[in-house]
């Protein structure tokens, strides 16, 4: 599968731009039976939203123009929490939270977050296209949603602050750093020391510029397309935590769609989802640089005291418990024991 360069990424959204934000104004043509909506948290130029865009225009050419998806990105219908409750009433078609988000709905399904778990991306393919996703998959399932087999790439979450760079966990001692909607992330912060706050991703930039928060965590391309290195200086290579997105649809229009119009979208979301995870790997090697010409000062610190005091502070035995001996020995399947 070729990889796209960052300027290509930039220049298709440039292209793709107009055409997705005059999609909500267009009426959809006669020959639509479908026109379905899918929102997302995210900035054009992420390769989320070429791929997504890219996926839509497949499935109207193949299902001869009787299906049509219609883009609205970048918090257009509301934050995480809104369009998870819009996509659970069927207001919403498809939505693409971060497991964390979900985990409100589906307790089991940010168990690919917990903390210090994944090594490497070799790992966290197999687990996600394998047992793990699946198990995932199927608490999805019942809680009224549908989710696409193949999850797209957010990739490795990093840290980052404003006052001073974090080299162990002592250094997290109080700092107050915004983290997702999310019991999980709250908790692996209390559990290394710092002072975790919830907030939507919309909001981070303006609480960070105005020192609300002091920190926050999220992968590299999310940091450049937020331009959080505007109110960030130093860049820490945790991998604390992979994250996904789990292309979903709202169950009560999916299952509205005709059989071969559900596999005709489902086989153009993932191949997407394919093409997206190159994209993000492309963006992983060059990122970190163009931050640094920014004035992000970045560094690597070692994973292995995290672990250590997560075990010492009962954070694993916390997370086991509530994730359950099913879920757990499948994560543990690819990633060896844990706490």
């Amino acid at each position: 599968m070729p990889h796209l360069s960052r300027r290509s990424l930039l220049a298709t959204a440039a292209l793709a731009g107009p055409a997705i934000l005059a999609m909500p104004h267009l009426r959809a043509r006669a020959a639509a039976k479908f026109v379905y909506k899918y929102g997302n948290n995210l900035p054009l130029t992420h390769p989320l939203n070429v791929r997504a865009l890219e996926a839509a225009e497949r499935i109207k050419t193949e299902t001869n123009g009787d299906l049509e998806i219609r883009i609205f990105p970048n918090n257009q219908l509301g934050g995480d929490t809104d369009m998870l409750n819009q996509v659970r009433s069927g207001a919403l078609d498809f939505f693409t939270p971060s497991a964390l988000v979900i985990a409100t709905l589906v307790p089991a399904a940010p168990i690919n977050a917990l903390g210090f778990a994944f090594p490497s991306y070799d790992k966290v393919w197999a687990a996600m296209d394998g047992d793990l996703g699946a198990f995932i998959g199927g608490a999805i399932e019942k809680a009224g949603l549908h989710m696409m087999p193949k999850v797209w790439d957010n990739g490795f979450r990093q840290l980052t602050t404003s006052g001073k760079p974090v080299v162990t966990p002592d250094d997290l001692a109080g700092i107050k750093i915004r983290v997702p909607v999310s019991q999980l992330s709250i908790s692996l912060f209390q559990a290394l020391g710092a002072a975790p706050t919830s907030m939507q991703f919309s909001e981070v930039y303006t609480a960070l510029q105005t020192r609300i928060v002091d920190a926050q965590e999220n992968p590299l391309p999310i940091i450049r397309t937020a331009k959080l290195y505007e109110v960030q200086k130093y860049g820490m290579l945790t991998n604390h935590i992979w994250d996904g997105f789990l292309f979903i649809a709202s169950g009560k229009t999916w299952n509205r769609l005709p059989g071969d119009m559900r596999k005709i979208a489902q086989t153009a979301l993932d191949d997407s989802g394919m093409k997206q995870r190159d994209d993000i790997a492309a963006l992983n090697s060059s990122v970190q640089a163009e931050l640094e010409t920014k004035g992000m000062v970045f560094s690597r610190p070692d994973p292995q005291p995290f672990r250590d005091a997560l075990k010492k502070a009962g954070f694993y035995a916390q997370w086991r418990e509530k994730f359950g001996d099913d879920a757990w020995t499948r994560l543990e399947k690819y990633v060896g024991p844990l706490g």
